[in-house]
Protein backbone atom coordinates (compact mmCIF):
# COMPACT_ATOMS: atom_id res chain seq x y z
CA UNK A 1 0.00 0.00 0.00
CA UNK A 2 1.56 3.25 -0.88
CA UNK A 3 1.72 6.32 1.93
CA UNK A 4 1.97 9.33 1.46
CA UNK A 5 3.03 12.50 4.41
CA UNK A 6 2.92 15.68 2.86
CA UNK A 7 1.96 18.80 4.54
CA UNK A 8 1.70 22.57 2.79
CA UNK A 9 0.83 25.46 5.10
CA UNK A 10 0.97 29.52 4.05
CA UNK A 11 0.55 31.26 7.64
CA UNK A 12 2.20 33.78 9.47
CA UNK A 13 5.02 33.13 11.89
CA UNK A 14 3.28 33.56 16.16
CA UNK A 15 6.51 33.69 17.69
CA UNK A 16 10.24 35.30 17.07
CA UNK A 17 12.56 32.72 16.42
CA UNK A 18 15.05 31.88 18.30
CA UNK A 19 17.88 29.22 16.12
CA UNK A 20 19.84 27.04 17.80
CA UNK A 21 22.68 24.23 17.32
CA UNK A 22 22.94 20.66 18.09
CA UNK A 23 26.41 19.46 19.87
CA UNK A 24 27.63 18.57 16.06
CA UNK A 25 26.83 22.07 14.71
CA UNK A 26 24.21 21.58 12.88
CA UNK A 27 21.30 24.00 13.23
CA UNK A 28 17.32 23.84 14.60
CA UNK A 29 14.79 25.98 15.01
CA UNK A 30 11.37 25.50 16.61
CA UNK A 31 8.30 27.88 15.28
CA UNK A 32 4.92 28.33 15.52
CA UNK A 33 2.99 29.29 12.42
CA UNK A 34 -0.91 30.87 12.71
CA UNK A 35 -3.14 29.14 9.35
CA UNK A 36 -6.72 30.86 8.88
CA UNK A 37 -9.51 29.15 7.61
CA UNK A 38 -12.63 31.58 6.61
CA UNK A 39 -15.47 30.30 5.94
CA UNK A 40 -19.37 31.18 5.91
CA UNK A 41 -21.43 29.62 8.72
CA UNK A 42 -25.48 28.16 8.39
CA UNK A 43 -26.81 31.69 9.04
CA UNK A 44 -24.40 33.41 6.10
CA UNK A 45 -21.95 35.10 8.64
CA UNK A 46 -18.16 35.03 8.06
CA UNK A 47 -16.25 33.09 10.71
CA UNK A 48 -12.53 32.49 11.09
CA UNK A 49 -10.87 29.43 12.28
CA UNK A 50 -7.32 29.65 13.47
CA UNK A 51 -4.93 26.65 13.48
CA UNK A 52 -1.93 26.77 15.30
CA UNK A 53 0.92 24.64 14.00
CA UNK A 54 4.32 23.75 15.53
CA UNK A 55 7.09 23.32 12.55
CA UNK A 56 11.00 22.34 13.09
CA UNK A 57 13.43 23.62 10.68
CA UNK A 58 16.99 22.12 10.58
CA UNK A 59 20.32 23.15 8.87
CA UNK A 60 20.59 25.96 6.76
CA UNK A 61 17.09 26.64 6.66
CA UNK A 62 16.67 27.09 10.34
CA UNK A 63 19.32 29.47 9.86
CA UNK A 64 17.60 31.69 7.08
CA UNK A 65 14.84 31.34 8.85
CA UNK A 66 15.70 32.92 11.81
CA UNK A 67 17.73 35.83 10.20
CA UNK A 68 14.76 36.62 7.98
CA UNK A 69 11.71 35.93 9.93
CA UNK A 70 9.94 37.04 13.03
CA UNK A 71 5.95 37.52 14.61
CA UNK A 72 3.67 38.52 11.90
CA UNK A 73 5.90 37.81 8.86
CA UNK A 74 4.54 34.82 6.19
CA UNK A 75 5.91 31.95 4.85
CA UNK A 76 5.04 28.90 2.73
CA UNK A 77 6.13 25.19 4.26
CA UNK A 78 6.32 22.10 2.47
CA UNK A 79 7.13 19.17 4.89
CA UNK A 80 5.98 15.96 6.83
CA UNK A 81 4.13 15.42 9.96
CA UNK A 82 6.07 13.60 12.89
CA UNK A 83 4.51 12.19 16.25
CA UNK A 84 6.71 12.85 19.54
CA UNK A 85 5.64 10.71 21.93
CA UNK A 86 7.53 10.80 25.50
CA UNK A 87 6.34 10.27 29.37
CA UNK A 88 4.90 13.19 31.57
CA UNK A 89 7.97 13.64 34.35
CA UNK A 90 5.19 14.86 36.70
CA UNK A 91 2.66 12.82 36.08
CA UNK A 92 3.67 9.76 34.63
CA UNK A 93 1.18 9.78 31.74
CA UNK A 94 1.88 9.14 27.96
CA UNK A 95 1.80 12.72 26.33
CA UNK A 96 2.21 13.03 22.06
CA UNK A 97 2.06 16.37 20.11
CA UNK A 98 1.73 16.15 16.30
CA UNK A 99 4.41 18.78 14.70
CA UNK A 100 5.78 19.62 11.31
CA UNK A 101 9.03 19.16 9.81
CA UNK A 102 9.44 21.88 7.35
CA UNK A 103 11.54 20.52 4.21
CA UNK A 104 11.10 23.51 1.72
CA UNK A 105 10.73 27.03 3.09
CA UNK A 106 9.70 30.17 0.68
CA UNK A 107 8.87 33.60 2.42
CA UNK A 108 6.01 35.23 1.12
CA UNK A 109 5.77 39.22 0.84
CA UNK A 110 8.01 41.93 1.64
CA UNK A 111 10.16 43.26 4.87
CA UNK A 112 6.79 43.86 6.30
CA UNK A 113 6.85 43.34 9.91
CA UNK A 114 10.14 42.80 10.68
CA UNK A 115 12.55 40.28 9.20
CA UNK A 116 15.86 40.42 10.84
CA UNK A 117 18.53 41.74 8.88
CA UNK A 118 15.94 42.61 6.08
CA UNK A 119 13.94 45.23 7.07
CA UNK A 120 11.52 47.16 4.27
CA UNK A 121 13.14 44.59 2.13
CA UNK A 122 10.96 42.22 -0.65
CA UNK A 123 12.20 39.03 1.53
CA UNK A 124 14.61 36.46 0.90
CA UNK A 125 14.90 33.94 -2.08
CA UNK A 126 13.08 30.45 -1.80
CA UNK A 127 15.18 28.06 -0.33
CA UNK A 128 14.48 24.44 -0.92
CA UNK A 129 16.43 21.35 0.31
CA UNK A 130 16.76 18.57 -1.96
CA UNK A 131 17.62 17.94 -5.65
CA UNK A 132 17.14 20.99 -7.36
CA UNK A 133 14.01 21.11 -9.22
CA UNK A 134 14.33 21.81 -13.47
CA UNK A 135 13.13 25.52 -14.34
CA UNK A 136 11.90 26.00 -17.38
CA UNK A 137 13.52 27.00 -20.19
CA UNK A 138 13.30 30.66 -20.86
CA UNK A 139 13.22 31.75 -24.80
CA UNK A 140 15.90 34.71 -25.14
CA UNK A 141 16.76 36.61 -28.20
CA UNK A 142 19.15 35.32 -30.23
CA UNK A 143 22.32 37.45 -29.82
CA UNK A 144 23.34 39.70 -32.43
CA UNK A 145 26.44 39.93 -34.14
CA UNK A 146 28.15 42.82 -34.65
CA UNK A 147 27.95 43.38 -38.31
CA UNK A 148 25.82 46.46 -39.19
CA UNK A 149 25.66 47.15 -35.34
CA UNK A 150 26.30 50.86 -35.67
CA UNK A 151 23.49 50.45 -38.39
CA UNK A 152 20.90 49.51 -35.58
CA UNK A 153 22.54 52.24 -33.32
CA UNK A 154 21.73 54.71 -35.66
CA UNK A 155 17.81 53.48 -36.06
CA UNK A 156 17.84 53.42 -32.39
CA UNK A 157 18.91 57.34 -32.32
CA UNK A 158 16.68 58.39 -35.22
CA UNK A 159 12.91 56.73 -32.99
CA UNK A 160 13.61 59.30 -29.95
CA UNK A 161 9.90 59.99 -30.32
CA UNK A 162 8.67 56.48 -30.40
CA UNK A 163 9.84 55.67 -26.78
CA UNK A 164 7.23 53.25 -25.40
CA UNK A 165 7.30 54.47 -21.76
Amino acid sequence: MANVNKVMLLGNITRDLEVRYTPKGTAVCDLGMAVNRIRTGDNGERIEEVTYVDVTLWGRQAELAGQYLSKGRSVFIEGRLQLDQWDDKQTGQKRSRLRVVGENMQFIGGGGQGGGGNQGGGGAPAQQSGPPQQQPEQSSPPPQSNQGGAAAADSFDNDDDDIPF
